[in-house]
């Protein structure tokens, strides 16, 4: 069977790609090992979907920490705005959140999927559900794919298969054997925007526990490289949540002590009015003993840890509690130091860092330097960002430069 024009992978930039290909006349087909199209899309942003950000190229740069100059020609050809008429059009109203963050109206990433599955209904794209095992590349050029079943001939091939985050979404890895396969560099494959390990033994203590409204910063040695705002939570082996996953890109290498978090526990009370609030506290209720007192203040999980950080002894009334315990108290609740030791792997991170080298790619095409006809787009390339709707705008930015050039 032959087509204009193959995609491998029914993820964001595959079917950006797919769209962009079909409304410039191409006869496309998208070929999904899954059972059906955009199973990660189905799962970002907790289940709502950031599809953007809506920045200028300024912003949107300064949040790919990662090659992010191949991106000018695609970006600039496919703008977060570009992005937004295209759900906008498709039946999908938008909202912009805080931080510049776009995510449906409704809340429900399922409609970003079901606007595509409409396109490709509506353009006659062609969706066959095979896996893909290899290309097929007749002296430099590449002139279809083989599947488990079949081979198939088209002019050109776009490889958009993810990264090698989340495997049972698909991102299996496949693209970069596709690239090494056509002669192509992979660089090495690093989770990003992915849990972290904590050598601290509490953390298994807190495992569950969601934390709304804190602050947390990453350090380098004693350089603060980020800080921010929002949730995080803790987990057996360490700490996960919006936080600590935007936290994790800006980590190059997790070398055991060399980045530690602050978490500050009540980011809106200076240490001066936090310890006025301790002290009305104390006085309100002199007889009442520490581990209760801090239950206005604290969740319940959080308590325990609290007070053996603290070094107070638990039974300890309010009104015998020193100035200067008080003074470590307040500190503690705006200090909490959490030593990081290594990523979680990545297969639970939510994107991978790394990929198909960009020197070896046409930034304006996507085409390949090395084989004619071949293309890639997404996760696959050496490209990432930060969270808040970045890499789903690379995807689409990328995914609709080979669309167009396919």
């Amino acid at each position: 069977m032959r087509f204009d024009s193959i995609i491998i992978g029914g993820g964001a930039a595959g079917l950006m790609a797919a769209v962009t290909a079909a409304e410039s006349g191409r006869r496309v087909a998208i070929f999904e090992k899954n059972d059906r199209i955009g199973k990660k899309l189905r799962i970002t942003g907790k289940g709502r979907c950031n599809v953007t950000n809506f920045c200028d190229i300024d912003e949107f740069m300064k949040n790919v920490p990662v090659n992010n100059r191949f991106l000018y020609s695609s970006f600039s050809g496919y703008t977060p705005e570009d992005v937004m008429e295209f759900f906008e059009n498709a039946g999908v109203p938008l909202k912009v959140e805080r931080g510049n963050r776009v995510f449906p109206v409704s809340d429900k990433a399922v409609d970003i999927v079901s606007a595509f599955d409409r396109k490709i209904k509506q353009l006659g794209i062609k969706l066959i559900r095979e896996k893909v095992t290899d290309l097929l590349i007749d002296d430099g050029v590449c002139c279809g794919i083989k599947t488990e079943k079949n081979e198939y001939n088209s002019e050109t091939v776009l490889v958009a298969t993810g990264g090698a985050s989340y495997p049972l979404t698909g991102s299996t890895g496949d693209g970069y054997r596709f690239a090494q396969k056509a002669g192509h560099t992979v660089t090495d494959i690093v989770p990003s925007l992915v849990p972290l390990e904590i050598s601290e033994k509490f953390c298994s203590e807190l495992n569950g526990l969601a934390l709304k409204n804190i602050s947390l910063t990453l350090l380098e040695g004693e350089k603060k490289i980020f800080s921010d705002l929002g949730e995080m939570s803790f987990m057996h082996y360490g700490v996960t949540g919006p936080l600590v996953l935007t936290s994790s890109s800006r980590i190059r290498k997790t070398e055991n002590g060399r980045y530690s978090l602050l978490l500050d526990l009540k980011p809106g009370l200076t240490p001066e009015k936090l310890d006025r609030r301790l002290q009305r506290d104390f006085t309100e209720m002199p007889n009442i003993e520490f581990r209760n007192i801090l239950i206005k203040l604290l969740p319940s999980k959080l308590i325990p840890v609290i007070i053996k950080l603290s070094g107070i002894d638990a039974e300890t009334k309010a009104c015998q509690i020193t100035r200067v315990q008080r003074n470590e108290l307040v500190k503690l609740l705006k200090n909490i130091k959490l030593t990081i030791t290594g990523f979680r792997p990545v297969e639970e991170a939510i994107v991978t860092s790394g990929g198909v080298s960009i020197k070896e790619i046409n930034p304006k095409t996507m085409e390949s330097k090395l084989v004619s006809g071949l293309f890639f787009a997404g996760e696959v390339l050496d490209v990432d960002g930060y969270t808040g709707g970045f890499n789903l705008q690379i995807a689409f930015s990328t995914g609709h430069a080979a669309g167009m050039n396919l």
